[in-house]
């Protein structure tokens, strides 16, 4: 018997825009014997909102602007707690929120994350103390940050490096597919180096579900 509490369960339906406008709303809806299960427009999984058409330009607008207001309030007591408090804070209370989940931006265009950059700038600009006009890069590299674009960049690798030596989880794991395993490549040198590719879809939006998902599959549990 499947028993479910439709007060505490919600339902998304992914897809593009023109073929959700075709689907009607009883459609949408599931039907289960302890009652029916409407469709939401965002769900959110571990604080991160999944929008029905994989949109992240609300969710990115949400992040900066809660890093800009808690630099706001950081900028009251920044003369009296100093320079290397001011950064640890920072680290706390804004690249925390940068760093969180930030693989599900990985192939997004640099103006997609520019409003990111633009906090983790201010943040630079806080801890030295600058002004609006005074470069802010030397400052992010005395403070051993990389940029955004780069910190996505980053956690990829470390996700990659995990996978490539057998530390990440299964499900990981098993969202690529090492060249070494393909049956037609045991005689070619690409079958000896430690490339990897995503495994395919059908479908061109199941091809970009999978780009956004697969990503940060470390925070998103799926479903069989």
């Amino acid at each position: 018997m499947f028993i479910t509490n439709t007060d505490k369960t919600e339902l998304i339906w992914f897809g593009l825009r023109q073929i959700l406008e075709q689907v009607s709303g009883s459609d949408r809806a599931l039907q289960l014997d302890s009652g029916i299960i409407k469709p939401f427009d965002v769900v959110r999984d571990l604080g991160v909102p999944l929008y029905t058409e994989l949109s992240l330009k609300q969710h990115i607008t949400r992040i900066a602007s809660n890093c800009f207001y808690h630099l706001r309030q950081l900028r009251q007591i920044r003369r009296v707690v100093g320079e290397y408090v001011t950064s640890q804070l920072i680290s706390a209370f804004v690249l925390s929120r940068l760093d969180y989940c930030n693989s599900l931006l990985a192939g997004l265009p640099r103006t997609s994350v520019e409003p990111l950059q633009r906090v983790q700038n201010a943040a630079g600009r806080l801890v030295r103390n600058l002004g609006l006009r005074d470069h802010v890069k030397p400052a992010l590299k005395q403070q051993h940050w990389l940029p955004v674009e780069h910190r996505i960049k980053y956690k990829l690798c470390t996700m990659m490096h995990q996978i490539y030596t057998g530390h990440a989880p299964q499900y990981l794991a098993h969202s690529v597919q090492s060249v070494a395993e393909f049956n037609r490549r045991p005689g070619l040198r690409s079958a000896d180096t430690a490339d990897y590719i995503k495994r395919r879809t059908p479908t061109k939006f199941g091809t970009l579900l999978q780009s956004r998902w697969s990503s940060c599959l470390e925070f998103l549990t799926f479903l069989p």
